[in-house]
């Protein structure tokens, strides 16, 4: 009898200390190509080593939203590896290969990343379902929290609209993955956030909106 061989999808979650920032190393490891997601310029240097051992091409920079409290790697590892950058739609940069749509599916080998819109804490953001298990969402949707929406043409009512019936509609199995935490926290659920994040709990629209005109939080340090 004979045996396919199975690809087998390697994810790695990378943290940058200074900005909270988790960067996403997604692989396909029959192919031996990678996407980052996310990455920050300070960890350009590690990321790259990280790549180099493990022997991996990287393809595709990946960003959910243009970030303000960081500078993406991108450019960077485009010079240096020449993959392409990536973008959701109607982001405002000009140094993008790519803009990704809602929808829009980005494969790499066997992985499958299917981006959806979810705009609120910028007006252009995606979150990511990577084969249909793992969800990346950017700032749109913490653990236990959720992204600002006083800045960068961000509006809180757009923000309760994508998570509640963007990614709260998502089986409750789904993994979620945000794009940064500042209390140690590196893994929920799609279940887990629909019962425990107080930013949502027990908040219609109206409260939500509310409670996110008022957080008075200061500007990032970048």
């Amino acid at each position: 009898m004979t045996i396919g061989y199975v690809s087998i999808m390697l994810f790695r979650q990378l943290f940058d200390q200074e900005s909270w920032t988790y960067t996403y190393l997604i692989v396909d490891t029959e192919i031996g190509s990678a996407i980052l997601v996310d990455s920050v310029l300070e960890q350009v240097e590690r990321d790259l080593k990280l790549l180099k051992e493990l022997d991996l091409t990287l393809s595709y920079c990946l960003e959910t939203h243009v970030h303000a409290d960081h500078v993406t790697g991108a450019e960077r590892l485009r010079t240096k590896t020449g993959c392409s950058a990536i973008v959701p739609a109607h982001a405002h940069v000009s140094c993008a290969d790519r803009h990704i749509g809602d929808g829009e599916i980005l494969t790499l080998g066997s992985v499958s990343i299917e981006a959806i819109a979810t705009p609120g804490h910028t007006d252009s953001h995606m979150a990511y379902l990577v084969n249909g298990e793992r969800l990346l969402t950017g700032d749109a949707l913490f653990i236990r929290g959720c992204g600002r929406t006083d800045f960068q043409s961000g509006d809180p009512g757009t923000l309760y609209d994508s998570v509640t019936q963007r990614l709260f509609t998502l089986p409750d199995e789904i993994r979620v993955y945000p794009a940064h935490d500042y209390r140690g926290h590196t893994v929920s659920t799609i279940g887990e956030e629909k019962q425990w994040n107080p930013r949502f709990v027990g908040r219609d629209r109206a409260d939500y909106i509310d409670f996110m005109n008022n957080l008075n939080l200061p500007d990032p340090k970048k």
